[in-house]
């Protein structure tokens, strides 16, 4: 396996060739990056690494993976942070975008959340349960996967698509039984008393989330230099808020709105680096593929090859 340390460094080269270019252009040039609870913006802030750029950079907020990817697919941002299973669905769509880079994380953080005194405690209590998550989401990935686990499906279950604020509420208030949702908002419900983890990602999703470029960025020689550049600033930046959790947590805080604690408690866990694409990463994602098209949620069997750009790392 090939070092992060030797990863970054062949980063380091690829961005490196390409600032002569940059820095040419660098008025011209306007990287738009979409970030979900401004993890990458947070990390590349506390590590300042967001100083003397080759380039501009335009940010964009979403929510969550689904907005992001209809973005990418509307061609309103060149990039974008994205998990394994909504990249699927937006490129089942007919997104032009490639993954360039992936993240590999614990995935204990995509998580079935339920109220503190709910009876379910394990994936087979879920049986005539509703559940509240995102289409196409990892939440959702991971429930039907916990289902699966327990001999369950779908239809042993009621799914209501909501947007996390929208699912956390409903949980709340109890009209459904369950949230199955991503960090940060699995650390942030464990910071309150009222909510729990009832069964955690952990040997049901692969931890994978990805960079996402659009092909139109892609074929941009400039952009595409201005993504490499910002690719391996994200990866020195990950490596440093490891580092140096308690302040890169208190960053993430003030951009997302979230209590310190439950920052700190969502990074501090995951684990998380990002690495070159592989070729076991493109295996998981041709597992989660298939496994959506056996839930019935892609239509035909879809082959993730064509998806991948492995280029941006120098091996």
């Amino acid at each position: 396996m090939i070092s992060l340390g030797y990863r970054l460094a062949g980063l380091s080269l690829l961005a490196a060739l390409s600032l002569s270019s940059l820095t040419a252009h660098a008025a011209e040039i306007t990287l738009r990056i979409a970030d979900q609870k401004g993890n990458m913006r947070a990390q590349l802030e506390a590590a300042n690494k967001l100083q003397n750029l080759p380039y501009k950079i335009e940010w964009s907020e979403f929510p969550a993976a689904a907005p992001l990817a209809e973005a990418l697919n509307a061609q309103a941002v060149d990039i974008g942070v994205i998990g394994d299973a909504p990249l699927l669905f937006a490129e089942a769509a007919g997104a032009q975008v490639k993954a360039i880079a992936v993240d590999k994380s614990d995935a204990y953080g995509t998580a079935l959340i339920v109220r503190a005194d709910s009876p379910i405690h394990s994936a087979a209590d879920l049986k005539g349960k509703s559940i509240a998550t995102n289409k196409g989401s990892i939440g959702h990935f991971v429930a039907l996967k916990a289902l699966a686990s327990a001999g369950l499906t779908a239809k042993d279950v009621t799914f209501r698509f909501l947007q996390p604020s929208d699912a956390k509420l409903a949980l709340v208030q109890g009209s459904v039984d369950v949230w199955a949702t991503w960090e940060p908002y699995t650390a942030f419900a464990e910071t309150q008393d009222s909510l729990k983890v009832a069964v955690n990602g952990r040997g049901l999703w692969s931890g994978n989330s990805f960079i996402a470029a659009t092909d139109r960025a892609l074929n941009d020689k400039q952009k595409r230099a201005a993504i490499a550049d910002y690719v391996q600033r994200l990866a020195e930046a990950q490596v440093w808020a490891h580092q140096h959790l308690d302040t890169y947590s208190q960053t993430l805080s003030k951009i997302i709105g979230f209590p310190p604690e439950a920052a700190r408690l969502s990074y501090g866990r995951s684990n998380a680096r990002w690495q070159s694409l592989d070729d076991k990463t493109i295996a998981q994602q041709q597992q989660t593929a298939d496994f959506y098209q056996q839930a019935g949620l892609l239509p035909v069997r879809v082959d993730v090859k064509g998806t991948f750009d492995r280029s941006f790392i120098i091996q």
